[in-house]
């Protein structure tokens, strides 16, 4: 069907068929090559709304007060054990966060063809330099040597492991892929699936759960919120790469074999693996209310919701999520300011919501 309009002595024919042509040849990968981010009409609409609440979702570590925390920090009150999980959360998160954010540019956004998806995956790199800045700040403001975290990276093995684990997976789709094979694009699923729910969906959750605890002790109020504000961005991250995940699934029915999904929970095995010595390095005695014991059951019980959500079956079974009150941490529409009692927005009117307790 062509639609015409004369404007004075132009007239211009507009081809339906050829629209709807084009907007059919819409994919995850291998869709319409196109040098125009023409996202309308949309045929992702979840990318679309999750970029809208991402967006409305934005804050600046600058505006959180660090007073608090640095008093707390300079004072004899801390244990050692406190300290030390501050330490391995800046260190640890401090790079990777932007392992996350380079793969998202380098390899996820460079793949998936539909302009919506793309801009959703800009959104979300956007909010990993975010996180990075936010620990930049924590740094700073607590007089925390760089070099020190840097050193983290070198000298503790289990951060190490950790990194190595989904580094050598990104550094090696870095080539030239025919995404016409399904081997490559069974290596691409299993990048969306190590990030999105191995690495951000389960390996950040045991110093998550550890930085909070100490947040619901009244103790760094600013570090506190910062992750809460973090953890709220990670739930939509996941969900970016679930829903990638499950579309790229659909349209290549092929990806789907029996043996990948087995490859896929073996995996999780092993992110559940590394995050459970990574959570004893950071927790090495139980103290002040925290237990690496409980911290592990948590991160099976995270594991084993990110399998159910992109339909693989749970490794552990059964397990309760040891933490109930961290669903209750993301209740954050409004949030007091610490010393001022002002309201602060960090989520617009007309945001669509904060994260469900599920993500938890």
């Amino acid at each position: 069907m062509e639609k015409s309009y004369t404007i004075g002595d132009k007239t211009f024919v507009l081809d339906q068929a050829k629209a709807e042509e084009a907007f059919a040849a819409k994919q995850v990968i291998n869709g319409k090559d196109t040098m125009f981010f023409n996202i309308l009409p949309l045929k992702y609409q979840w990318a679309y709304d999750l970029y809208k609440v991402m967006k409305n979702n934005h804050w600046e570590p600058e505006d959180i007060p660090m007073q608090k925390d640095v008093e707390l920090w300079r004072s004899s009150e801390l244990a050692d054990v406190e300290r030390w999980i501050i330490k391995m959360a800046i260190g640890y998160f401090s790079a990777a966060e932007g392992i996350v954010g380079d793969n998202i540019q380098h390899v996820t956004r460079e793949v998936v063809t539909a302009p919506e998806l793309k801009l959703v995956l800009g959104r979300h790199a956007h909010e990993e330099n975010i996180h990075a800045d936010s620990l930049v700040y924590m740094i700073s403001s607590l007089g925390i040597n760089p070099h020190e975290c840097e050193a983290m990276f070198e000298d503790i093995p289990t951060i190490e492991k950790k990194t190595n684990f989904v580094v050598s997976n990104s550094r090696a789709l870095r080539r030239d892929m025919d995404l016409t094979q399904t081997a490559d694009k069974q290596a691409f699923a299993k990048n969306l699936f190590l990030f999105g729910q191995c690495m951000e969906g389960t390996q950040f959750y045991g110093l998550f759960g550890m930085v909070l605890s100490l947040y619901r002790q009244n103790k760094f109020p600013g570090i506190g919120q910062m992750f809460r504000y973090t953890l709220r961005d990670e739930s939509n991250h996941i969900e970016v790469f679930r829903n990638l995940l499950m579309d790229l699934i659909e349209e290549n029915e092929d990806v789907w074999t029996p043996e990948f999904r087995e490859e896929l929970t073996d995996l999780m095995r092993e992110a559940v693996a590394l995050e459970k010595e990574f959570i004893r390095d950071c927790l090495p005695v139980n103290a002040v209310g925290l237990s690496a014991d409980e911290f592990c059951q948590y991160i099976d019980y995270i594991a084993d919701r990110r399998l159910e959500g992109v339909g693989l079956k749970p490794i552990a079974g059964g397990v309760e999520n040891p933490f109930p009150w961290l669903a209750e941490m993301m209740d954050i529409k409004k949030e007091q300011n610490f010393f001022e009692g002002r309201v602060t927005e960090y989520q617009k009117a007309s945001a669509l919501g904060s994260v469900d307790d599920d993500e938890l």
